[in-house]
């Protein structure tokens, strides 16, 4: 019986211990997808938000990143505009659409590898807490940080840092 209990508890372990890593592979393929919203079952939008809004209430300039991209665009407006407008601007600047252009840029950042996928482009993926699993995309210097978190039986993107 302890046999039965100890494979069994051994299995459990590793299951949780591939389970993002499952999930991770199933984001890959939704950013392959044109549609925007197949990457919408992957994704915790208000956590992102709420992350968005805390840094850029902690510190606005230095957050403010310079340059041409997408999501270089995208934070400068929402930079220029939370105040004034609120949680508005981040429902209106964070949607599905952000955080696929801005996954698939980090993505192409990361990796030389054409086309760009989200998984030739990880550099590190491991647990941070039991709740929480940070993927490092590129290298140190231009990386991104995707984190993962358990929101009720599924992984999520709940934040992205570059």
């Amino acid at each position: 019986m302890a046999r039965i209990f100890s494979y069994l508890l051994a299995f459990a372990v590793i299951g949780y211990g591939i389970w993002p890593y499952y999930t991770v592979l199933r984001l890959d393929a939704a950013l392959a997808i044109s549609d925007p919203k197949a990457v919408a079952p992957y994704v915790n939008l208000p956590a992102i938000q709420q992350h968005y809004k805390a840094r850029l209430n902690d510190s606005i300039n230095p957050f403010v990143p310079q340059g041409d991209g997408d999501s270089e665009r995208v934070i400068a407006w929402l930079a220029e505009n939370l105040q004034r407008l609120g949680d508005g601007a981040l429902s209106q600047a964070i949607t599905d659409q952000w955080v696929r252009n801005t996954l698939r840029a980090a993505a192409e950042r990361g990796t030389d590898s054409r086309p760009a996928y989200f998984t030739a482009a990880i550099d590190f993926a491991f647990f941070e807490s039991w709740n929480r699993f940070v993927i490092r995309l590129g290298k140190l210097g231009r990386e991104t940080h995707v984190v993962l978190g358990l929101d009720g039986p599924l992984w999520r993107v709940t934040d992205i840092v570059r």
